[in-house]
Protein backbone atom coordinates (compact mmCIF):
# COMPACT_ATOMS: atom_id res chain seq x y z
CA UNK A 1 0.00 0.00 0.00
CA UNK A 2 1.49 3.63 -0.76
CA UNK A 3 2.14 6.04 1.66
CA UNK A 4 -1.42 7.29 2.33
CA UNK A 5 -0.59 10.62 4.38
CA UNK A 6 1.03 14.07 2.25
CA UNK A 7 4.52 14.22 2.04
CA UNK A 8 6.63 16.89 4.01
CA UNK A 9 9.69 18.11 5.20
CA UNK A 10 11.14 16.78 8.65
CA UNK A 11 9.99 18.82 11.13
CA UNK A 12 6.90 19.98 9.12
CA UNK A 13 3.89 20.77 11.12
CA UNK A 14 1.73 18.10 8.56
CA UNK A 15 4.14 15.53 10.25
CA UNK A 16 2.25 16.12 13.84
CA UNK A 17 -0.67 15.26 12.56
CA UNK A 18 -1.38 11.76 13.52
CA UNK A 19 -1.99 10.30 10.41
CA UNK A 20 -1.78 7.04 11.00
CA UNK A 21 -4.25 7.17 13.77
CA UNK A 22 -6.64 8.94 11.72
CA UNK A 23 -6.34 5.95 8.59
CA UNK A 24 -6.42 2.76 11.49
CA UNK A 25 -9.97 4.72 12.68
CA UNK A 26 -11.00 4.84 8.94
CA UNK A 27 -10.09 1.28 8.31
CA UNK A 28 -11.26 0.06 11.33
CA UNK A 29 -14.98 1.61 11.43
CA UNK A 30 -14.97 0.13 7.65
CA UNK A 31 -14.08 -3.55 8.93
CA UNK A 32 -16.25 -3.12 11.66
CA UNK A 33 -19.28 -1.74 9.70
CA UNK A 34 -18.36 -4.04 6.56
CA UNK A 35 -19.42 -7.13 8.76
CA UNK A 36 -22.72 -6.27 8.80
CA UNK A 37 -22.92 -4.39 5.62
CA UNK A 38 -23.15 -7.96 4.20
CA UNK A 39 -25.83 -9.27 6.08
CA UNK A 40 -27.86 -6.00 5.75
CA UNK A 41 -27.80 -5.78 1.94
CA UNK A 42 -29.97 -8.88 1.57
CA UNK A 43 -32.37 -6.94 2.84
CA UNK A 44 -31.48 -4.03 0.90
CA UNK A 45 -30.72 -1.94 3.92
CA UNK A 46 -27.42 -0.38 4.63
CA UNK A 47 -25.31 1.46 7.21
CA UNK A 48 -28.47 4.21 7.74
CA UNK A 49 -30.25 0.81 8.80
CA UNK A 50 -28.67 -0.64 10.83
CA UNK A 51 -28.12 2.15 13.46
CA UNK A 52 -31.65 2.83 13.71
CA UNK A 53 -32.56 -0.39 14.55
CA UNK A 54 -29.06 -0.74 16.67
CA UNK A 55 -30.62 2.16 18.76
CA UNK A 56 -33.79 0.70 19.14
CA UNK A 57 -33.16 -2.51 20.16
CA UNK A 58 -30.71 -1.63 22.80
CA UNK A 59 -33.40 1.28 23.73
CA UNK A 60 -37.22 -0.51 23.55
CA UNK A 61 -39.46 1.75 23.30
CA UNK A 62 -37.26 5.22 22.08
CA UNK A 63 -39.22 7.88 20.96
CA UNK A 64 -38.32 9.42 17.35
CA UNK A 65 -37.51 12.50 18.96
CA UNK A 66 -34.47 10.96 21.12
CA UNK A 67 -33.30 8.82 18.18
CA UNK A 68 -33.11 11.51 16.28
CA UNK A 69 -30.51 13.46 18.28
CA UNK A 70 -28.78 10.26 19.04
CA UNK A 71 -27.97 9.93 15.46
CA UNK A 72 -27.89 13.53 14.60
CA UNK A 73 -29.82 13.50 11.21
CA UNK A 74 -32.47 15.02 10.28
CA UNK A 75 -36.26 14.04 10.10
CA UNK A 76 -36.85 13.20 6.63
CA UNK A 77 -33.54 11.21 6.70
CA UNK A 78 -34.88 9.07 9.75
CA UNK A 79 -38.14 9.08 8.34
CA UNK A 80 -37.18 6.88 4.70
CA UNK A 81 -35.02 4.51 6.70
CA UNK A 82 -37.23 3.97 9.37
CA UNK A 83 -40.78 3.67 6.40
CA UNK A 84 -38.19 0.79 5.26
CA UNK A 85 -37.89 -1.08 8.54
CA UNK A 86 -41.13 -0.71 9.48
CA UNK A 87 -42.98 -2.12 5.64
CA UNK A 88 -40.34 -5.30 6.17
CA UNK A 89 -41.14 -5.93 10.10
CA UNK A 90 -38.14 -5.49 11.68
CA UNK A 91 -39.26 -2.12 13.86
CA UNK A 92 -42.90 -1.18 14.99
CA UNK A 93 -44.29 2.14 15.94
CA UNK A 94 -46.80 2.37 18.80
CA UNK A 95 -48.37 5.39 20.26
CA UNK A 96 -47.49 6.98 23.54
CA UNK A 97 -49.68 5.93 26.78
CA UNK A 98 -49.99 9.50 27.43
CA UNK A 99 -50.21 11.25 23.88
CA UNK A 100 -51.19 9.32 20.95
CA UNK A 101 -49.29 11.75 19.02
CA UNK A 102 -45.94 10.38 20.53
CA UNK A 103 -44.53 7.44 18.33
CA UNK A 104 -42.56 4.87 20.63
CA UNK A 105 -40.42 2.32 18.59
CA UNK A 106 -39.55 -1.13 19.23
CA UNK A 107 -37.80 -4.09 17.71
CA UNK A 108 -40.13 -6.74 16.76
CA UNK A 109 -39.02 -10.29 17.45
CA UNK A 110 -37.79 -10.50 13.30
CA UNK A 111 -35.83 -7.15 14.41
CA UNK A 112 -34.41 -8.09 17.56
CA UNK A 113 -32.76 -11.69 16.04
CA UNK A 114 -31.38 -9.37 13.23
CA UNK A 115 -29.80 -7.41 15.51
CA UNK A 116 -28.41 -9.53 17.67
CA UNK A 117 -26.91 -11.39 14.49
CA UNK A 118 -25.40 -8.07 13.76
CA UNK A 119 -24.22 -7.15 17.14
CA UNK A 120 -22.82 -10.92 17.51
CA UNK A 121 -20.75 -10.50 14.09
CA UNK A 122 -19.20 -6.93 15.63
CA UNK A 123 -18.61 -8.41 19.15
CA UNK A 124 -16.21 -11.43 17.16
CA UNK A 125 -14.05 -8.81 15.85
CA UNK A 126 -13.69 -6.98 18.93
CA UNK A 127 -13.06 -9.88 20.67
CA UNK A 128 -10.35 -10.84 17.95
CA UNK A 129 -9.12 -7.14 17.87
CA UNK A 130 -8.52 -7.97 22.17
CA UNK A 131 -6.71 -11.31 22.06
CA UNK A 132 -3.12 -10.93 22.66
CA UNK A 133 -3.38 -7.75 24.01
CA UNK A 134 -2.77 -6.79 27.57
CA UNK A 135 -4.84 -7.66 30.39
CA UNK A 136 -6.79 -4.71 30.95
CA UNK A 137 -6.60 -3.62 27.45
CA UNK A 138 -10.23 -3.53 26.76
CA UNK A 139 -10.52 -0.37 29.89
CA UNK A 140 -7.99 1.97 28.20
CA UNK A 141 -10.21 1.01 24.60
CA UNK A 142 -13.18 2.72 26.06
CA UNK A 143 -11.15 5.25 27.45
CA UNK A 144 -10.04 6.30 24.16
CA UNK A 145 -12.64 5.97 22.41
CA UNK A 146 -14.97 8.04 25.08
CA UNK A 147 -12.07 10.50 24.50
CA UNK A 148 -12.87 11.23 20.77
CA UNK A 149 -16.24 12.01 21.27
CA UNK A 150 -16.89 15.93 21.72
CA UNK A 151 -16.74 16.01 25.79
CA UNK A 152 -19.84 17.69 26.26
CA UNK A 153 -21.15 14.86 24.50
CA UNK A 154 -19.75 12.10 26.91
CA UNK A 155 -22.15 12.22 29.79
CA UNK A 156 -25.27 11.63 27.91
CA UNK A 157 -23.54 8.60 25.75
CA UNK A 158 -22.29 7.01 29.29
CA UNK A 159 -25.90 6.77 30.42
CA UNK A 160 -27.31 6.01 26.45
CA UNK A 161 -24.62 2.89 26.55
CA UNK A 162 -25.12 1.66 29.96
CA UNK A 163 -21.74 0.24 29.97
CA UNK A 164 -20.84 -2.17 32.77
CA UNK A 165 -17.23 -0.62 33.25
CA UNK A 166 -17.48 2.65 34.63
CA UNK A 167 -16.27 5.24 32.02
CA UNK A 168 -15.35 7.62 33.44
CA UNK A 169 -12.13 6.64 35.40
Amino acid sequence: MSRLAPAGDEGDPVDAVPYDLIELLFFAYRDFTGDPDDVLAEYDFGRAHHRVLHFVERNPGIMVTDLLAILRITKQSLGRVLKQLVDAGIIEQREGPHDRRQRLLYTTDQGRALADDLARLQQNRLERALIGLPDGADKVVRRFLLQVIDPEARDDIIELIRSSYDLKD
